[in-house]
């Protein structure tokens, strides 16, 4: 029955969300050109991230996950949003990447993108906080809540990063949130995916975009659900192959990998709106 509410609460509050944002006067702040040259919205970014957050806090069996899920996916959200708009201003364009954004720093500028890193450091740490550990001493807590924030954070930066695409970084959630959706703390899981799955179909026609409030959103919610199943091993593990792909990327397209590998092509463009449509 948790499961259900979950799954429902989230696919519902997306859709709502969605359309509340569309008929706003100001939502033609959030259009933008995709890469196919084709006009798209914003708008699913936001709704992305209160579909999943209320849906993840609905299915949360304690009260300090639900608020950790609430934490983590609003402000996540919300700092992403955020950089989605003012980032889009030609000054903010220029710094790509961490080593843009702390040079940036560096040069007495803070862009948007800066604040969406410490935004979701911070509400990664909160949340990792209220999750806590099954440690008893000071000193393992303490490394438990740090792992566990640096995953939260790493995975939302990593949805993020595959976010170039149409229905990509969804795709993602949907099967790194497929193992969590089963056994303890499921329910949780299933407000964030029946929020991606609601916005899946519009985010795959290219009449969406979830830009860096979804995808952050979508990441660091997968990111609680997980740091709240797993001890310092799975969040060392995680953390581990997480920072690997962060410096990875910042070398390697990871649109050019998908492109040059088969299976992961036609898993991308499954579902996707023909270019020439």
């Amino acid at each position: 029955m948790a499961f259900l509410r979950s799954l429902g609460t989230g696919a519902l509050v997306a859709r709502a969300v969605l359309g509340w944002v569309r008929r706003d006067p100001n939502a033609g702040d959030l259009r933008r050109t995709n890469f196919h040259g084709r006009t798209v919205t914003l708008a699913g970014g936001p709704a992305l991230a209160a579909g999943a957050t209320l849906g993840a806090a609905a299915g949360a069996p304690t009260g300090r996950l639900a608020a950790a899920a609430v934490t983590a996916g609003a402000v996540s959200g919300a700092v992403g949003l955020y950089d989605d708009i003012v980032g889009n201003r030609p000054e903010q364009k220029t710094a790509k990447g961490f080593a843009g954004h702390f040079g940036a720093l560096r040069d007495g500028r803070v862009t948007s993108g800066l604040v969406k890193i410490g935004g979701v450091g911070a509400a990664g740490l909160v949340a990792s906080a209220l999750i806590g550990s099954r440690r008893t001493g000071r000193f393992g807590r303490g490394a438990d809540v740090l792992l566990g924030a640096g995953v939260i954070a790493g995975t939302a930066n990593l949805l993020n990063l595959l976010d170039l695409r149409p229905g990509r970084a969804i795709k993602a959630g949907l099967l790194l949130g497929a193992p969590l959706a089963v056994g303890r703390g499921a329910s949780m899981t299933a407000g964030t995916l029946g929020a991606s799955a609601a916005l899946l179909p519009a985010d795959l026609n290219e009449e969406i975009m979830l830009g860096d409030s979804g995808a952050n959103a979508l990441g660091a919610l997968l990111g609680v659900a997980f740091t709240a199943r797993t001890g310092t091993l799975g969040r060392l593990t995680a953390l581990a192959a997480l920072a690997a792909l962060t410096a990875a990327s910042e070398k390697v397209s990871f649109t050019k990998v998908i492109q040059d590998t088969p299976w992961l092509r036609r898993l991308d463009e499954l579902g996707r709106r023909p270019p020439q449509a």
